[in-house]
């Protein structure tokens, strides 16, 4: 979604214009406004999302590892004549 930069870039467009306001005060606080808001919002950084498709990309892989390797003992079981449990 947004990420960092984003937030600062929008932060400081904002900034600009209140710099010249009685608003000044509330300059400090608005990159932790806007991050707050995005949180309630539950957007993640690209970053985030990014590391979450790796791991969910390494566990199909090791399931279909794992698949291939039960269905290779299954044929062996077959092979020698065991009974599998249903």
């Amino acid at each position: 979604m947004l990420d960092s930069h984003k937030i600062n870039e929008i932060s400081n467009k904002i900034k600009e214009i209140v710099s010249a306001s009685p608003l000044a005060d509330v300059e400090k606080n608005i990159n932790a406004l806007l991050k707050g808001m995005f949180t309630k919002m539950e957007l993640i950084s690209r970053e985030e999302f990014d590391v979450q498709a790796e791991v969910l990309r390494n566990t199909r892989q090791k399931l279909e590892l794992l698949e291939a390797k039960l269905a290779e003992l299954e044929g062996k079981a077959v092979e020698l004549g065991v009974k599998q449990k249903p």
